[in-house]
């Protein structure tokens, strides 16, 4: 008889602690910026949230040096606020969100955009575009909710590619909780990306990305030739 697979959970470190946070579920808003949906070729004019997801395992830490990504001749950076949660529900009103929240952290939502656009045109999942294998670099979880405005930015090589403010999300972080609760039973562990400002853009071979939010480390990854 064959053995079981012996499975581990991932998770992240957590800001001035030697635990760790258990990664379950992983949930990204899109085109939650006014100016990235207008890039995007979409409407800013707060049309319901929409999601999609990643796998748990796709996470990345602080300061890992990546393997170019396989099948995309057009790796896009997205910088994204990334909300811990610490309690779930059902149905979750908007005043009772945030203390669901464990904590907060800075991400990058890596997208294989060519791959996307043909999903898109042909109406089918995107699942290899936004899911593949670490596709969600994030920075340490720091404990506590995160602030409704501050800067978010993200360059390459030293260049600013993105920059924008927390304050201009389309949904705030309490609105995307609850109604991200109507479609799924949130739960301790679950990630919820919370969307990009405009600017996003290519990666190429052997650069160095970093992201960063106020009040908190900069996010840091390379991608090797």
């Amino acid at each position: 008889m064959l053995d079981l697979p012996r499975l581990s959970v991932p998770t992240l470190p957590i800001d001035g602690s030697a635990d760790r946070f258990p990664v379950r579920r992983i949930f990204c808003v899109g085109q939650n910026y006014a100016e990235h949906a207008r890039e995007m070729g979409g409407d800013p004019d707060r049309a319901p949230p929409f999601f999609f997801t990643k796998p748990a395992d796709a996470v990345v830490e602080n300061g890992a040096s990546l393997p170019f990504p396989s099948r995309t001749q057009d790796l896009h950076h997205e910088v994204e606020l990334v909300v811990a949660l610490g309690a779930g529900g059902t149905d979750i009103a908007v005043e009772d969100a945030p203390a669901l929240i464990y904590g907060w952290a800075v991400g990058i939502d890596l997208t294989r955009r060519d791959m996307q656009a043909v999903a898109k045109k042909a109406g089918r999942p995107w699942d290899m575009a936004k899911g593949f294998d670490r596709s969600a670099p994030i920075g340490p979880i720091h404990p506590g909710t995160p602030p409704a405005s501050g800067a978010i930015a993200l360059s390459i090589d030293g260049d600013p590619r993105q920059s924008g403010d927390l304050a201009d999300m389309i949904w705030s972080v309490p609105e995307i909780i609850a109604n991200l609760s109507t479609y799924v039973e949130l739960a301790p562990g679950d990630l919820i990306f919370t969307g990009t400002p405009a600017g996003v853009g290519p990666i190429a071979p052997g650069q160095a990305v970093q992201a960063t939010i106020a009040g908190l480390p900069p996010l840091d990854i390379a991608f090797q030739n």
